[in-house]
């Protein structure tokens, strides 16, 4: 069930690849910040996709042990050591993001910060979703 919905101001061109607000019912889940770390906290590797790719499995990972679906995700917020890496990363960044969100897109900002906690961290990623608590486990 989606308890989420995209709100766009009448008049704006619709935004690529994000969603100007999200509208939606819930309990509030805040995500801490993700890197590309596996269950045993080893960076997967050190190809900025990649690394995106697992965040983003990271997110959701936090989002289902709360019981939520990718379409309960509100906003995100990525941290990039260097965003010519990231936008260059384009393609194979959308390919991960479709793989493992479909066409949801929430709220989103990309900001690019000069380190991360882990050396070899290139992007973090938090978030916020609104869970139905009736479906945590």
């Amino acid at each position: 069930m989606n308890h989420t919905r995209p709100i766009h101001p009448l008049g704006w061109a619709a935004p690529r690849g994000y969603s100007n607000g999200m509208m939606g019912t819930g309990s509030l889940l805040a995500i801490a910040g993700q890197i590309a770390w596996d269950a045993q906290c080893n960076i997967v590797s050190d190809d900025l996709a990649a690394q995106f790719r697992q965040c983003l499995s990271n997110v959701l990972d936090v989002v289902r042990a709360a019981g939520g679906t990718p379409s309960d995700v509100v906003s995100l917020t990525i941290y990039v050591v260097d965003k010519h890496r990231y936008i260059a990363a384009t393609k194979e960044i959308g390919a991960a993001w479709r793989e493992l969100f479909g066409r949801h897109y929430p709220a989103m900002a990309l900001v690019q910060v000069t380190a991360l906690l882990e050396d070899r961290a290139q992007v973090e990623i938090s978030g916020l979703a609104l869970v139905d608590p009736s479906s945590a486990s």
